[in-house]
């Protein structure tokens, strides 16, 4: 995971991406600072550290789902610090009075989480996706696969939210095996095929790659559902059938067409070359 710093009102958040479940985390202190509007950082993670103690004993749920990863300081050198998702710094934002409270949910919204507005109107998300594709030249008939595999993926991850499946690692290991299962390739493998870093995977899919992905997640649902697997083990294995089932297709489909269907394909910009003189 390599830290990627981002900006707000000139002040730099530390963050970082965690490709295996295409997290981002932020540095709570970073926000807390921004938050209390203390130039002093030293006050600012002593601040922290008192909220941090008060929500403890007032058994939040935000500070247990607070991690602590390496990130690089000021003197160049990497500390474990606390840090969040996004959607869990939304609810520590309303523990600290601040006239920054807004703005920072704003600006959380803006980097790509707007959970809030969605959890109270879900639509938002899928229109706002939908325009979002348009904006970067997706066909409507791809977007209609995007939006078909999204529905079959959450009902899959319904099924293992009531099923003994924790959210976050559980989810992306099971994804994982789901995916090398069909593909022959793990998430990972596929993302560098494509040339991806922090983008989504599969925003970066052909039709087929998308329909064999969501066949994939419609058998190991099904299978999961007949046999009410419950747990990592059951689930694995559910999971393995499933993908197997979408491997067996894929082939046939390769073998009548001779195109594989996993590729390098993606919708990244093209790279700008630079035009300039020559050099000996």
């Amino acid at each position: 995971m390599k830290p990627q710093p981002a900006i707000f009102e000139e002040h730099e958040i530390r963050r970082v991406y965690d490709e295996d479940t295409e997290t981002w985390w932020f540095s709570v202190v970073d926000i807390v600072q921004v938050l209390t509007q203390q130039p002093d950082f030293q006050a600012a993670r002593n601040y922290w550290k008192v909220l941090k103690n008060r929500l403890s004993k007032e058994g939040s749920e935000s500070v247990t789902k607070c991690n602590r990863l390496k990130l690089p300081a000021a003197d160049g050198k990497s500390y474990l610090t606390d840090v969040a998702t996004a959607e869990t710094l939304l609810r520590l934002v309303q523990s600290v009075p601040s006239p920054k409270a807004e703005p920072i949910k704003l600006w959380l919204a803006k980097v790509g989480y707007e959970r809030m507005q969605e959890m109270a109107d879900p639509a938002l998300s899928l229109d706002r996706a939908r325009e979002t594709w348009q904006k970067h030249g997706r066909s409507e008939k791809w977007i209609q696969q995007r939006m078909t595999g999204q529905e079959t993926r959450n009902k899959l991850t319904d099924y293992w939210a009531n099923h003994d499946i924790k959210k976050g690692d559980e989810y992306a290991i099971l994804t994982n095996i789901i995916h090398q299962e069909w593909s022959d390739v793990n998430v990972k493998m596929h993302k560098e095929m494509k040339g991806l870093q922090t983008q989504n995977l599969r925003d970066h899919m052909s039709e087929a790659e998308l329909i064999f992905t969501a066949l994939a997640e419609l058998s190991t649902r099904q299978i999961a559902e007949s046999v009410e697997a419950t747990g990592m083990s059951e689930n694995e294995v559910a999971a393995k059938t499933g993908g197997g089932i979408a491997k067996k297709a894929r082939l046939d489909l390769e073998a009548k067409t001779g195109k594989k269907v996993v590729s390098g394909e993606n919708y990244l910009p093209p790279t700008k070359k630079k035009i300039g003189k020559k050099t000996q």
